[in-house]
């Protein structure tokens, strides 16, 4: 994860803490949203993947106003709301695949963006 991490406060612009939550955010949705099995197979290969859903699923204990909202919507008001812009949030999302498709393979990682609605708007 720290590479993935460096990455992204690098070619983002955003802090650390901010690029540590997007990708767990980001990796929360994928497990909601995408097929189940691939998805899991991708958090496997990255080293800290685990940790980082869990510290997500922790932070949005209480979820707010948007705690009920799933898809994309949700995962962007997510991202919203720990200070990500839409530009922002397209480009930390491109990072995440990115990086995963670099650990894990194309395939893996194209089956999962083509499994979940609207996903494929932010490649």
């Amino acid at each position: 994860m720290e590479e993935l991490i460096g990455r992204i406060v690098a070619n983002v612009g955003v802090d650390r803490s901010v690029a540590e939550k997007s990708v767990g955010i980001i990796l929360d949705f994928l497990l909601k949203e995408g097929p189940t099995d691939k998805v899991q197979m991708l958090v496997d290969k990255l080293p800290g993947a685990a940790e980082a859903v869990q510290a997500a699923r922790a932070a949005s204990g209480g979820g707010g106003i948007f705690a009920g909202m799933g898809g994309i919507m949700g995962v962007g008001s997510r991202l919203m709301g720990i200070g990500l812009g839409m530009d922002q949030i397209r480009n930390v999302t491109r990072e995440v695949i990115a990086y995963t498709r670099e650990k894990a393979g194309d395939g893996a990682i194209d089956d999962v963006v083509g499994a979940i609605p609207g996903l494929g708007q932010f490649m």
